[in-house]
């Protein structure tokens, strides 16, 4: 029965390869958990225990949403840079009220679904060249290495000259790194759920040694979300002031989405004979909902997450393994204590080894064909320097239309990446455009 709704005969998988898949990407996504509270709660004064339970149930919903729905391996949470634009810019920088904020995402969950409802969305996808496509999972790809070997500790903040420099190899650091040697042996020799077992082997010598404090307490009890759920104002967040705020979320929720759902469905070979993403319409319509979702309940901006890649490296084919990392999230709501036990450090290998394996679509791109080879490093560049994949395919998408004009292709350019220039263009000037605004009034 589960067999036949998930078409895993037809995915070339198993109920086993996809528990492990689901597994894989909770136990390299399980940070969010902890997370995304500390920033909303330290920033915005929202109730950081409430927060912990919100974050659960949310990326629960949304990811079985996901499996059930649009049967692909794709998990979803709150998004890290998504949530600190909440904080930082809209609570801390704007004095926007938590509540109002939470309406802001809510309008822009909203506006994102009518997109989807009028096909505006897939159509952009779908109009991004197939270059373009393949950099994007190697500047993905990049950029969770980059991660992996930040939360490692194998790279750490620099000087003002050197901005990041290479760590010290103490104890946590051999530690995730003998995990490591354990994934890349059991991959060389095809073992299935390498990248799982490397995480458990770090969990436990960091056991083994001391580096895992003993927890308190097994459980939690505490599931009480009154102090965040349903508080959201949207009467509030319809101000003039505040638009600009709603359509930045939504581009930078388009573009992040955009830039996982290329990469990972590339990834576990969803898709057909013309190179399109399967389901695309219904994982960018759910995209959206689980974004409304998450502002009724009390949270920022839901996205789909690249660490999906690490279960789908894993054989995730289905969406299965989203259901079972759904699961896994609602049984972190009351065993929070030990989900917290494995260390960051111990899961980061499992990000630098999807970082390798999605380095291999760098092939597809001509690097001999300039008109294609600059827009691809722009967004290879980009995505991992900037910290952003949004902002890396802004840059690689207005990039494009650009090296197109200059050749005199400017026709060659389909109507739809012509608006993907345009909304990229927005993006990356839309909090200047006030300042801009002024400047042009002083000269009357």
């Amino acid at each position: 029965m589960i067999g036949e709704y998930f078409k895993l005969r037809q995915r070339q998988t198993s109920f086993k390869i996809e528990c492990v898949a689901g597994l894989t990407t909770f136990l390299t996504m399980a940070y969010i958990i902890f997370t995304n509270p500390d920033i909303l709660s330290d920033n915005t004064g929202m109730d950081r225990e409430a927060l912990i339970a919100v974050t659960c149930i949310v990326s629960a919903l949304a990811t079985i949403m996901v499996g059930f729905f649009a049967n692909a391996p794709i998990a979803m949470a709150p998004g890290m840079g998504l949530n600190a634009f909440f904080a930082y810019s809209l609570v801390l920088g704007d004095k926007v009220p938590w509540e109002t904020a939470l309406g802001v995402v809510f309008l822009s969950g909203l506006f994102f679904w009518i997109l989807t409802l009028l096909g505006l969305r897939k159509k952009l996808v779908e109009a991004i060249p197939p270059s373009l496509v393949s950099a994007i999972s190697v500047g993905i790809g990049l950029f969770i290495t980059f991660i992996g070997l930040k939360n490692l500790g194998v790279i750490v903040q620099g000087s003002e000259a050197t901005l990041v420099k290479a760590g010290q190899l103490n104890a946590t650091v051999l530690i995730g790194m003998a995990g490591l040697v354990v994934m890349l042996f059991l991959e060389m020799i095809k073992i299935k759920g390498a990248l799982l077992v490397g995480i458990i082997f770090s969990t436990a010598l960091a056991a083994i040694f001391g580096y895992i404090p003993k927890p308190e307490q097994w459980i939690t009890s505490n599931l009480n979300l009154s102090a965040v759920a349903l508080r959201l104002d949207i009467v509030g967040a319809l101000k003039w002031s505040l638009f600009g705020s709603i359509f930045t979320l939504m581009f930078i929720d388009m573009f992040d989405s955009v830039g996982t759902l290329v990469a990972c469905c590339h990834q576990a070979n969803m898709v057909d004979e013309k190179n399109r993403i399967k389901g695309l319409g219904k994982l960018l319509g759910l995209d959206a909902v689980a974004t409304m979702i998450g502002a009724l309940l009390g949270t920022s901006t839901t996205t789909a997450y690249i660490e999906s890649a690490a279960g789908i490296e894993q054989g995730g084919r289905s969406g299965l393994t989203s259901v079972v990392t759904g699961i896994l999230f609602l049984l972190a709501l009351v065993f929070v204590p030990i989900v917290q036990i494995v260390p960051r450090y111990a899961a980061a290998p499992a990000l630098i080894m999807v970082g390798l394996f999605m380095m291999k679509e760098i092939r597809r791109i001509d690097f001999t064909n300039l008109e294609e080879a600059f827009p691809a490093f722009i967004i290879i560049v980009m995505i991992a320097l900037s910290y952003s994949i949004s902002t890396g395919l802004a840059f690689g998408f207005i990039s494009f239309a650009m090296m197109k004009v200059l050749s005199g292709k400017a026709r060659d350019v389909k109507p739809a990446m012509w608006i993907i220039a345009i909304f990229s263009l927005l993006f990356l000037t839309l909090e200047q455009i006030p300042n801009l605004i002024e400047r042009i009034k002083s000269f009357f």
